[in-house]
């Protein structure tokens, strides 16, 4: 029998953060700068594994692996969501990350050609 959660502040504070999130970002300005933010964060994760996977030589299989496996959660995240009329914080967060990360790669795979 599986356990309940307890229905804790903290709980109910962390399951409403996505709420508070979207309610937070409904002015214009504080969704295109949070999503600039995170453009941004994952193109730099993004081209630190490329530079750091170019300069050891040592884990580029396991390195290559672990972001296909990250962008492949991203893709499957993104169907799984319910979709709505109106697009939803949590699937711009998503596509706006996959394609800083995708984008950070890709720039530090022309810089080695």
């Amino acid at each position: 029998m599986g356990r309940k959660f307890q229905y804790t502040g903290l709980y109910r504070s962390l399951g409403q953060a996505l709420d508070r999130l979207e309610e937070w970002s409904a002015n214009p300005w504080r969704r295109a700068s949070l999503l600039l933010i995170v453009l941004f964060s994952t193109f730099l994760i993004g081209s630190s594994i490329g530079m750091i996977n170019g300069v050891l030589a040592l884990m580029d299989p396991i390195g290559a692996f672990f972001t296909v496996v990250v962008l492949e959660i991203m893709v499957r995240a993104r169907r799984l969501w319910p979709t709505q009329t109106r697009s939803s914080i949590a699937i711009q967060l998503i596509d706006v990350a996959r394609f800083g990360l995708l984008y950070g790669l890709l720039l530090e795979g022309f810089k080695l050609l």
